[in-house]
């Protein structure tokens, strides 16, 4: 029996990908399927895919070409599955002509013609387009621009900023400046926003109410009631607000979250975040601080993600202790709050004008998951036993802090016709009403 393995993502499967596979089909008597992880798609910058694992594999299994169905999900991996399947022809498109030359050592290597006028991505260029216009600093504006060329059927076409944006950029990104914030809403079809959180309710309910999708740094709001508001709103109007913390949608943290769920370390009893940094308040001085850039609002939703998405936004009791600004009540240069549940604890620590390690530890009955700093910016986690040698490191790609993940999830969103994207409801209501207690003063200060 002649065996025949490829590979591919087979991103929303169209013609040419079925034409490729009844090809491979008929160069011997049984085809193995190799389909890409989305791990190792972005491993490889691959970010834009819009469909899951799961989808994928759905798609080239209704197909009924492929005898076998498997996974490839590390460098390397080719080599391993042509020796232990026992393969007699690699095969893969005439676009990678050359490239897979080094497997001839060890089966024939054929390249295909590829269908020519068919892509995917194409597909999700022509079909999946989003018009964003993003309202910010621009440092966020920067941050974005430069992600979103990584992203497949996104264009950032008109700003709206407070800050001067340097003509060079505006020239480099085929940008437009628009001051009137409802011309900039009739000519995008979402808006990204990155403004102080005080401003967020009435920019994000007018967007809603003219039907664009949301992308909101959180906090959303600063009041649980106005947040409630807005997501009823949102599901009404059949659009996406989803909030942006973009540590959330990083491959490591998704992953962790996942395997802690699992009951790899036993039971969770306790979550502890610290996100601190100094550089800002150095720059501007206290005096020239909004309330976004606070310690709360600037690092609260960070630290308390992992806390609520593991342990429940269902706590007991909470105390918040702040050390405040002689020259603004409103910032905090250090905020420490401790959750207290049932049958577990959490602590979280932020801060602009205090310093710490930067860690997130997961403690549980059987061992710990440690993040080491800055973990926001995941790309490493260890699990760690009592017995050192049990214990496990986990090694994943982050690419551009997370933005451009973000904005993929803000995409998928859309396109699936999700209501609210990325973080749950709960979740996000949780973080508003933590830091509405802290605006309410319902906390010690030192």
């Amino acid at each position: 029996m002649k065996k025949v393995i490829t590979y591919g993502t087979y991103d929303l499967l169209h013609y040419g990908h079925i034409r490729l596979l009844e090809r491979a089909k008929e160069l011997g008597d049984y085809l193995i399927v190799g389909v890409t992880s989305d791990d190792f798609d972005k491993r490889r910058g691959k970010i834009n895919v819009q469909q899951s694992l799961i989808e994928r594999v759905q798609a080239v299994k209704s197909t009924g070409l492929a005898d076998e169905i498997i996974i490839e999900e590390y460098e390397g991996q080719k080599i391993d599955d042509i020796c232990n399947y026992g393969i007699d022809i690699f095969t893969v498109g005439s676009d990678w002509v050359g490239k897979f030359d080094y497997l001839k050592e060890y089966c024939e290597v054929i390249y295909l013609d590829r269908t020519e006028g068919v892509s995917s991505t194409e597909i999700r260029s022509k079909n999946r387009s989003l018009n964003l216009g993003i309202v910010g600093s621009f440092n966020f504006i920067q941050k974005h621009l430069n992600e979103s060329k990584y992203v497949n059927g996104l264009e950032i076409t008109k700003i709206n900023s407070e800050d001067k944006i340097p003509k060079h950029m505006l020239k480099e990104y085929n940008l437009t400046v628009e001051d009137d914030y409802d011309k900039l809403l009739d000519s995008v079809d979402a808006i990204y926003i990155a403004t102080n959180p005080d401003k967020h309710y009435e920019i994000i309910k007018k967007a809603i109410e003219k039907k664009k999708h949301v992308l909101c740094e959180s906090p959303i709001t600063l009041k649980k009631e106005e947040c409630k508001k807005l997501l009823a709103l949102a599901d009404k109007k059949g659009v996406v607000l989803m909030e942006a913390i973009k540590t959330n949608y990083a491959n490591a943290y998704m992953r962790l979250m996942l395997l802690a769920k699992t009951g790899v370390v036993g039971k969770i009893v306790s979550v502890d975040a610290t996100c601190t940094s100094l550089r800002q308040l150095e720059e501007l001085g206290e005096k020239k601080i909004t309330n976004y850039q606070n310690s709360i609002c600037a690092w609260g939703p960070t630290a308390m993600l992992p806390v609520f998405q593991l342990l429940g936004t269902k706590y007991k009791e909470k105390h918040i202790t702040s050390l405040l600004s002689d020259k603004n009540k409103n910032f905090d240069l250090f905020t420490k709050i401790s959750f207290d549940y049932k049958d577990a604890t959490a602590t979280i620590k932020v801060g602009k004008g205090v310093k710490s390690e930067g860690e997130l530890i997961i403690s549980g009955t059987k061992g710990y998951i440690y993040v080491p700093a800055p973990w926001w910016k995941i790309d490493y986690f260890e699990v760690r036993y009592e017995d050192p040698a049990k214990n496990r490191r986990y090694f994943y790609q982050l690419e551009g802090e997370g933005i451009r993940y973000e904005l993929i999830s803000f995409l998928r969103a859309i396109n699936k016709k999700t209501k609210v994207g990325g973080i749950k409801k709960d979740t996000t209501l949780a973080i508003v009403e933590v830091i509405e207690d802290f605006y309410n003063k319902k906390k010690n200060t030192i």
